[in-house]
């Protein structure tokens, strides 16, 4: 069955543009982690990876400079089958593996990390939930208009003003007869705007549920966030619940607590730690590229050793990158993980990757803040990348407690 899903996966591909597939890039693999890979992730990092370098790069500074994700991104998303892909068959999705699906988020981050924002919060925010802790009614009717993209989807947890601590969220649902009613408000949300199925989380009886609220519900809007430096082709949006009427039968069943969000967020934040990997990528082989053409005192300026050791220094850190979310995505897959391991990644990748950019743009001189060049562009979203989904900080605490046993979050042991 997984095969015939990359067949229609590749058909689907080669019927966009007008050029076919083109291999324009090949990535940086020193310690061959695509020895380590299966067929069929290899033809799926393949195929995202060449329809990335023909449809992606040479529209993405256009679509930044407008700020706006383009509709069509989405729709190609659908089509190749990578939102919600390690989701079950039956609901519409390709059951692929963790690696599989980390693959994929390297090579849409690579073009810009608003564009794997987007799939990562489709898959990983709003349809994993719903596969989850939904009810098999709610499975089969939103996951396979998710799947293919006909329906786009956003998560609500982070508040005004809860963003790290989202216990004490403010947004509340009552029951009132065969509907709950939702008041509150929620920040910083990717897709909002553009979503057609929010899973807003909320507090009712003093415990933390989940809710499935949709675009037209009455008293609900999603009013778009502007005056973004970061992320500029990515949707950004408010949530605002005012006695928002939802049917009873739009709650999420089988979660309670701050379990269900956690959840999502672990995903979404492994789909990350691959994501920055593909951020570094970029900025590495811009400056490599660079560094080989720029001349320089009758010299091209990689043959100078300061900036060959800058090379170098990006190389192993990617290396160090690509083998810590490998096997990261193994221990995805055989469900060996705990999520301490999955903050280590993305804390460490999103951190490497930043350092890269900043270091390429150094190679670039002043040529690495024009957006001829993806560097700026990499290490403005990247900012984003290290606060969103649990900041470097919260992670590093993450890890601590781990270490000492004891939670250093709040004052209160």
């Amino acid at each position: 069955m997984k095969t015939l899903y990359l067949i229609r996966f590749m058909n689907a591909f080669q019927c966009q543009g007008n050029g076919g597939i083109q291999v324009a890039y090949e990535g940086l693999d020193f310690y061959e982690i695509e020895s380590q890979l299966s067929e069929e992730e290899v033809m799926v990092r393949d195929m995202v990876r060449d329809w990335v370098d023909e449809e992606v790069i040479p529209n993405i500074e256009e679509a930044c400079r407008e700020g706006r994700f383009p509709e069509e991104w989405g729709k190609a998303l659908g089509e190749m089958g990578v939102l919600g892909m390690t989701i079950d068959e039956k609901y519409g999705c390709a059951g692929m593996s963790y690696v599989a699906y980390g693959l994929v988020c390297q090579e849409l981050e690579r073009g810009d990390s608003g564009l794997r924002s987007f799939a990562s919060v489709q898959g990983s925010l709003a349809m994993f939930p719903i596969s989850a802790f939904g009810s098999e009614e709610q499975k089969m009717h939103y996951l396979p208009r998710m799947a293919s993209g006909e329906w786009i989807g956003c998560f609500g947890l982070t508040e005004p003003d809860y963003g790290s601590n989202p216990g004490d969220m403010i947004t509340r649902a009552v029951e009132d007869g065969d509907e709950y009613v939702l008041n509150g408000a929620k920040m910083w949300i990717t897709n909002g705007t553009v979503a057609d199925v929010a899973i807003v989380w909320a507090k009712l009886d003093g415990k933390i549920r989940g809710f499935i609220v949709e675009k037209d519900d009455v008293g609900f809007s999603a009013p778009e966030m502007t005056g973004k430096h970061s992320l500029k082709a990515s949707v950004t949006s408010e949530l605002v619940l005012q006695d928002c009427r939802i049917p009873k039968d739009r709650i999420l069943p089988n979660v309670k607590g701050l379990k269900g969000p956690f959840s999502c967020l672990n995903n979404a934040r492994y789909g990350i730690s691959w994501g920055a990997i593909g951020s570094a990528q970029a900025c590495f082989h811009s400056a490599k590229e660079y560094a080989l053409s720029r001349i320089q005192f009758e010299h091209p300026i990689a043959s100078y050793q300061l900036v060959q050791n800058k090379l170098a220094w990006m190389l192993r850190e990617i290396t160090k990158g690509q083998l810590l979310a490998l096997h990261l995505g193994r221990k995805k897959d055989d469900e060996s993980w705990f999520p301490e391991q999955i903050s280590l990644a993305k804390m460490n990748n999103v951190d490497m990757a930043l350092e890269i950019a900043r270091m390429a743009r150094d190679i670039h001189g002043a040529n690495g803040i024009l957006d001829e060049y993806p560097i700026m562009r990499h290490m403005a979203n990247l900012e984003s990348v290290k606060t969103y989904e649990g900041t470097h900080d919260i992670h590093n605490l993450i890890i601590g407690r781990w270490i000492t046993g004891i939670q250093a979050f709040t004052r209160t042991v």
